[in-house]
């Protein structure tokens, strides 16, 4: 045997260990702490590879029930802590993701900040918040983890009291001992609401202050203003995707609350500007503009008489006061004494605004105008608007044809829509987008699911005219598959004038986003998107909007085909779409469904959108950020500007960078890859699809139906009452997988597909001089890393009842031994992540914590499928899952 692993940490983690190890001492007793000490240091010890390890007890059979509950409470909280110091040490963060450093790379390929400049101008990057429930942990301990985290950059600075007067050591020690007595676990099912709220946290405290910032920051880089390309989205009360609890109340509640949340935003920045700019009129001239502004203001204060700003400012504050009353329904929190019009839209608050900062800006060389406080305000009422987050709506085509083929029934346009062919069907939906003519009669009784189809519409419609067009910009179509499923969401809209015909509508209408989730679809993209950009009715009205949006699915397309087709099957629709687009004139917006874990389209940002094929991003790019990313990306600003600025480095150096490999190059790639991906496809297929008994062998190994019990999110698990892997939507899919420490989603059928591709010498060329199959293979090593088959045989010994159990895990182990060993060939190492050490001591930091975790749900579910029904051991099983999640950062 070898010398020991080394298993580094940096020093936040011994710190907060420490503080960890001395609450659980104080709070559950030495008993508790003794315990699990041991269990922590026998499992470090076989992770290091110590010799004689392997035959100590690992002491899990000497926890009770509530014993077993602390002791997964600890070391889930050790996990967290350890998320949170490896944030601050930066293990996650690439240096070269920054802008300072992409235009830095830019320049050295000849491209200046003038080509920047104008790309930026036509630019929308775009992260979109979303309700998917991978999330775990409750917002109390995201609450307290961030406090740490606050404290711990107070301690770096050397301050030894809070603001508050408190000592910062003690401060530290008392919300970890909060963390230890916050209970882990949602005792009631989210619902809608609770998930606008938890966004609208995100939305409030972080992006509002951090986007100006950051825009101010870029404005330095690039020497001059550029436009506000960067923009937040969110589904959040508008996915209605097999979630009947979204509707239009939640729509009405998500866009009010947001509402809310930003005008109250700007209802403080102004009060602060008041204070602050008490500029004198005899002291420094002052525009008419200003002039007129502070005399139609009303305020006649005698104290205020020669401070115009401060006069205009007061004016500013009454008409916001009133658009927050007219918006929300409301007066806010605190209202103007004056009276004032409400603004129409944001540009006419903008513009009072930008008045104010040129006539700031016209003495002293400009140094009042347009920068601090009133600077970043203006950026924020840009990017913000009175929306905060454009809300998308989403829908599932199959909901789309039933009620559509209601209101045709009704409206006597045709007795049986769903029975119609393709060609049928575009030809009746043709015609009727040959008039603004609208199908439902406001006094027919619809049935239950068309009433509230249409009630969502016309909600749509009213938010629109309240708040802004840019309030709602698109309507997602989930199962897109054919050229109809486009033409319906057109019928559908007209219903509340979202959509009208005429090239002059163009720029006002909802965008209709068809979404290619199978691997089938996405082939078939480039066709549908063809015929769609060549009908008349559509065709001008794109041209005129300039951009079309097509939505890619990374969750679906990876549970149909298997890691590789997937990622492959993405990467050439998109590259096949890119003439379409050109022949259309439009430019080509992709949305990137992603989520957390690397099954669902995970993995660094940075990479997967430098990864996307020459001419697919060209500045204009929106990404879905689900579940725990969103608390690991944007749960505090310093994580929050770090993302954001990763997300807008790479899409500038995707959309302008020079093309890396020469077309011989690129052919022979790419044959490679169809090789690899004909074979990986027919192995996943072969042992998901093909095996019968695999369905039962996945419900019995893995914690699927107990994830089904966690308080994690409003929608349900399936999108159909039904067993089959095709009806099981991809994130409790991904999910399970990740708690037994197979991964499959991330990696099953590559073994096979290197194994059988004879010039392993391309696969090491593809590696170098390809960022795709550089992101492909990077993404691919991660969840191989922390995956375990030894773990994963007890799971499936779970199984065994199930027919062909053995033979099922046999070949899910030898695919896992010819993915690893592929993957080692291809990379050069004698051990994964050899070449990335951060990452490796990462994980293996994390692997001790993990194993007992594993085994103790494993015992917890055999005891709870034996009909054992004590509270405790289901209690414990859901810790266990939480604990698991927490560890592996990316496991849905």
């Amino acid at each position: 045997m070898g010398p020991p692993i080394q298993i580094s940490q940096n020093p936040d983690i011994r710190y907060l260990g420490r503080i960890l190890g001395d609450v659980i001492r104080a709070y559950g007793g030495e008993k508790l702490f003794r315990q699990t000490e041991y269990i922590r240091s026998s499992s470090v010890d076989r992770h290091r590879g110590i010799a004689g390890a392997e035959a100590i007890d690992p002491g899990l059979d000497a926890l009770s029930l509530d014993d077993t509950i602390a002791f997964v409470r600890g070391f889930m909280l050790f996990s967290m802590l350890a998320n949170l110091a490896e944030d601050r040490q930066g293990v996650a963060a690439e240096p070269e993701a920054t802008v300072a450093a992409a235009l830095e790379t830019l320049k050295g390929d000849g491209i200046d900040t003038d080509a920047v400049t104008a790309l930026l101008d036509a630019a929308l990057i775009a992260p979109v918040l979303t309700a998917h429930p991978t999330e775990v942990r409750r917002k109390s301990m995201l609450d307290h983890k961030n406090r740490i985290a606050e404290l711990m950059q107070m301690r770096d600075a050397g301050v030894e009291e809070t603001p508050e007067g408190d000592v910062i050591e003690e401060a530290i020690r008392r919300q970890v001992a909060l963390l230890w007595q916050t209970r882990p676990q949602r005792t009631e099912k989210l619902f809608v609401a609770d998930e606008i709220d938890n966004a609208l946290t995100y939305l409030r405290d972080v992006f509002l202050p951090v986007v100006p910032k950051l825009y101010a920051r870029w404005e330095k880089q690039l020497g001059r203003r550029p436009a506000s390309f960067l923009r937040i989205g969110s589904w959040i009360g508008g996915d209605r995707d097999g979630n009947p609890f979204v509707t239009a109340e939640t729509l009405r509640l998500a866009t009010s609350r947001s509402a809310a949340a930003v005008i109250g935003h700007y209802i403080d920045a102004v009060h602060a500007l008041g204070a602050e700019l008490s500029v004198s009129a005899n002291l420094a001239p002052v525009p008419d503009a200003v002039i007129a502004l502070a005399e139609a203001s009303g305020d006649t204060a005698p104290s205020r008489r020669d401070e115009p700003y401060r006069r205009a400012i007061s004016g500013i504050y009454a008409r916001l006061s009133a658009t927050y009353a007219g918006i929300v329904g409301k007066p806010p929190p605190r209202p103007s004494a004056l009276a004032g019009e409400a603004y129409t839209t944001p540009g006419d608050f903008r513009r009072d605004l930008v008045t104010l900062a040129d006539g700031l800006s016209a003495s002293g060389e400009g140094q009042l105008g347009g920068i601090g406080a009133l600077g970043r305000l203006i950026r924020a009422v840009e990017v913000f608007g009175f929306h905060l987050a454009t809300l998308d709506m989403r829908q599932n085509s199959s909901v789309h044809e039933r009620v559509l083929a209601e209101l045709l029934k009704v409206a006597g346009v045709c007795d049986d829509y769903l029975a119609l062919d393709e060609e049928a069907r575009v030809a009746l939906l043709t015609g009727e987008l040959q008039s603004d003519r609208p199908l439902a009669a406001p006094w027919h009784e619809w049935s239950e699911e068309t009433a509230g189809e249409l009630a969502i519409i016309h909600a749509a419609a009213d938010v629109r005219a309240r708040l802004g067009k840019d309030a709602i910009c698109q309507w997602i179509i989930s199962m897109a598959q054919d050229l109809s499923d486009l033409l319906e969401v057109h019928v559908l809209a007209r219903e509340a004038g979202l959509w009208r015909g005429g090239e002059d509508a163009g720029k006002s209408n909802l965008m209709v986003v068809p979404l290619f989730e199978t691997i089938d679809d996405l082939s078939r993209a480039p066709d549908i998107m063809r015929r769609y950009f060549a009908m008349p009715e559509i065709g001008p009205q794109v041209a005129l909007r300039g951009h079309q949006e097509v939505m890619i699915g990374y969750s679906d397309s990876n549970k149909d085909g298997g890691y590789l087709t997937s990622t492959w099957g993405l990467h050439q629709a998109s590259h096949a779409l890119t003439p379409v687009f050109a022949e259309a004139g439009s430019a080509m917006q992709l949305f990137h469904g992603r989520g957390g874990a690397v099954g669902r389209g995970g993995g660094s940002a940075f990479a997967a959108i430098r990864a996307q094929p020459a001419a697919t991003v060209q500045g204009r790019i929106r990404i879905t950020e689900q579940g725990e990313v969103i608390a690991a990306k944007y749960g505090t600003p310093d994580s929050a500007e770090t993302n954001l600025e990763a997300m807008v480095s790479a899409s500038l150096l995707a959309s302008l960078e020079p093309e890396p490999m020469c077309e011989k190059d690129a052919a022979r790639f790419r044959g490679a890859m169809n090789a690899l991906s004909d074979t990986a496809f027919a192995t996943y297929r072969g042992l998901v699809y093909d095996t019968p008994a695999f369905k039962d062998f996945f419900r019995a190994m893995t914690p699927i139906a107990e994830i089904a019990t966690l308080k994690i999110g409003s929608r349900p698990s399936s999108r159909k009452k039904s067993s089959a892997i095709e009806d099981l939507r991809a994130i409790p899919w991904v999910f399970s997988w990740a708690q037994a420490r197979v991964m499959l989603p991330g990696w099953y059928g590559t073994g096979e597909a290197f194994a059988a591709f004879k010039d392993k010498a391309l696969l090491s060329d593809m590696l170098q001089c390809w960022p795709f199959f550089s992101a492909l293979i990077g993404n691919m090593e991660m969840v191989l890393a922390k995956s375990d088959m030894g773990i994963a045989a007890r799971y499936a010994a779970l199984a065994a009842d199930v027919e062909g159990q053995e033979a099922i895990f046999t070949r899910i182990r030898d695919g896992w031994e010819r993915a690893h060993d592929g993957l080692l060939t291809i990379t050069g190492q004698s051990r994964l992540l050899e070449k990335n050490p951060a990452l490796e001591a990462s994980i293996r930091l994390r692997l001790p914590y993990i194993e007992p975790l594993n085994l103790l749900q494993i015992e917890l579910m055999k005891r709870h499928r034996a009909g054992e029904t004590d509270p405790r051991i289901a209690e414990g099983i859901q810790l266990t899952i939480n604990a698991i999640a927490t560890a592996l950062r990316n496991s849905g």
